[in-house]
């Protein structure tokens, strides 16, 4: 059963919203999504790449207002 978990990284800047996704996804079981938010517009960039180069799946991205919802499926 795939479940749904939450880091909140608004406030925090490059490199430090993807570190902790990074720590926070080890923990978690293959095929578990983890909702990231941020507000460093650098995560425009470095969050897909750290998908991309880690192997996860971007599933989701979107904004609110200043902050922006990552859903990453864990490979």
């Amino acid at each position: 059963m795939t479940q749904t978990h939450d880091l909140d990284a608004t406030g925090l800047l490059c490199p430090l919203p993807v570190l902790k996704a990074r720590k926070r996804l080890s923990a978690l079981a293959s095929g578990d999504v983890l909702r990231v938010v941020t507000d460093d517009p650098a995560a425009v960039v470095d969050v897909p790449h750290f998908c991309t180069e880690a192997g996860h799946a971007l599933e989701d991205r979107a904004e609110d207002g200043p902050r922006m919802i990552w859903h990453i499926r864990k490979r």
